[in-house]
C-alpha cells in the first residue's frame, strides 16, 4: 500500500495579490490600525521602529533649527539633538541635558504630548495584536474524493494543533465556481456543501469532514475536468469556542481544484503505542489510493 505526502500548495484565494481592487484609490495610510492588525509581527514592528526614529529625526530637526537651545549639548550636534528628543519623548529624564529657553521648552511640551499619545497608541496596538484569540487548526494539504459506504465523498481532514479543546466547533464547507446564465452573463456563485456531520461538542483532536455527493449535490456527475474548468474552488471554514480564553476563535482554508485528489483517502493519524494512543499531526496530509493494495 503506497502512502502519499503531498506537498503544501496555496491556494489563489489565500494570496493576498490574488485580486487587485480598481478604483478605491491609493491611500496607504488608509484603515492603518487593520493594516497592521493583519500584517505579521516583524512588519508591525519595522513600522513602529521607522514611526520612532523618524519622530525623533523630526524634533531633533526642530531644536538644531532653533539654535543653541539644548544646555549641555554641542551646538549644532544633530547626535545630541536626537538623544535628546529620545528622552523628551520617553519622558526619560537623565538630567544631563535640558531645555533651554521658552520656545525650546515650548517644542518640549509639544513632544511630550506626542510622546504620550504615540506611547497609548503603540500599547494599544501590541496588545490588541497579542490578545487577539487565534485558533491553531491544521488543515490537510489536499481535498480528497473517495468512496465511504459505497457512495463517493469529499473529504478535508483538519487537527488541533494545540493541546486545549474547541468547545462547539461548527464547520462549514463552500464550493466556489463560475457558472453563466441563460442570458450569457457570468457569475461567481457560492454552494453549501451539507458535511454528514458539522458540529463537534468538543474538538480537541482530528476531524475529518464529509460531503456526500448525492443527487442533491452541486459535484453530482461533474467529471473532475468539467469542474476545473468552471475555475472551482473549496472554502473550509471552523469556529468554536476556545476553552481556555473563553472567546470565539475562527480557522479558513481555500482548495484550488488541483489539490483535490480522486480515488483516495485518508491514511489513519491515530498510532498505538506502549505509552498510549497518539494523534500522529506528520500523517494529517498522508492518503492512499483506493485501488492500492
Amino acid at each position: 500500500m503506497r502512502e502519499v505526502t503531498p506537498a503544501p500548495r496555496v491556494s489563489q484565494l489565500d494570496r493576498p495579490d490574488f485580486l487587485r481592487r480598481v478604483g478605491v484609490g491609493d491611500h496607504p495610510l488608509e484603515d492603518l490600525f487593520h493594516r497592521l492588525m493583519t500584517a505579521s509581527w516583524g512588519a508591525t514592528t519595522a513600522f513602529l521602529a521607522l514611526v520612532f526614529v523618524g519622530y525623533n529625526v523630526l524634533f531633533a530637526c526642530v531644536y538644531l533649527a532653533l539654535g543653541d537651545v539644548i544646555a549641555q549639548a554641542h551646538p549644532g550636534n544633530f547626535e545630541d539633538a536626537f538623544f535628546f528628543s529620545v528622552q523628551t519623548m520617553a519622558t526619560i529624564g537623565y538630567g544631563v541635558m535640558t531645555p533651554r529657553g521658552t520656545a525650546a521648552n515650548l517644542v518640549v511640551s509639544l513632544e511630550a504630548f506626542g510622546g504620550m499619545l504615540s506611547a497609548a497608541l503603540t500599547t494599544g496596538l501590541v496588545f490588541a495584536k497579542f490578545a487577539r484569540p487565534t485558533a491553531r487548526i491544521r488543515f490537510s494539504h489536499t481535498a480528497l474524493v473517495g468512496t465511504v459506504n459505497d457512495a463517493p465523498v469529499l473529504m478535508v481532514r483538519i487537527a488541533n494543533e494545540r493541546n486545549n479543546r474547541i468547545m462547539s466547533a461548527t464547520a462549514r464547507l463552500v464550493l466556489l465556481r463560475d457558472e453563466v446564465t441563460a442570458e450569457g452573463a457570468r457569475f461567481r456563485r457560492m454552494h453549501e456543501l451539507p458535511l454528514q456531520r458539522d458540529s463537534s461538542v468538543m474538538f480537541a483532536l482530528s476531524w475529518t469532514l464529509m460531503h456526500t455527493i448525492d443527487a442533491s449535490s452541486p459535484l453530482h456527475g461533474l467529471s473532475p475536468d468539467e469542474v476545473r474548468a468552471a475555475n472551482a474552488a473549496l472554502i473550509v471554514t471552523v469556529s468554536g469556542t476556545d476553552e481556555v480564553l473563553m472567546q470565539t476563535v475562527h480557522a479558513r482554508h481555500a482548495y484550488d481544484w488541483e489539490s483535490v485528489v480522486y480515488g483516495a483517502r485518508f491514511a489513519d493519524v491515530f498510532e498505538q503505542t506502549p505509552s498510549g494512543r497518539v494523534l500522529r499531526l506528520d500523517r494529517l496530509h498522508t492518503y492512499v489510493a483506493e485501488d492500492d493494495t
